[in-house]
């Protein structure tokens, strides 16, 4: 049975609803010092980024609705194969990401 493309937003509209719980409250000094903290952040724009990679293999019109979805897909990338020096804790890079807080509410998941 094919995967539902729906699923792969559903991934990562979870992801990003952990990231903002993961951070809600937290300084990004605090962010910086604590590892396990941004090491959980890092891993779910991993999991955003493969999910959209994914979906947009699988329903290139519907990738096409994710607004800045070859740049999330970058970062993923980046995060994975990249330098580390361009991201680390204390730059904010992860913490400050301008497409975290619109995922939740704009990517078109719905099963209506």
């Amino acid at each position: 049975m094919p995967h539902d493309p729906r699923a792969y937003l559903w991934d990562a509209r979870e992801a990003a609803d952990a990231i903002l719980g993961f951070v809600a409250g937290v300084d990004l000094d605090t962010y910086a010092a604590k590892s396990l903290l941004h090491s959980a952040v890092e891993r779910k724009f991993e999991v955003i980024g493969e999910a959209l990679n994914q979906l947009s293999k699988t329903d290139p019109a519907l990738a096409a609705r994710v607004p800045g979805l070859a740049q999330i897909v970058a970062f993923r990338n980046l995060l994975i194969h990249g330098s580390r020096s361009s991201i680390t804790p204390g730059s904010g890079a992860l913490f400050t990401s301008p497409y975290l807080r619109s995922v939740p509410l704009s990517w078109p998941c719905s099963t209506n």
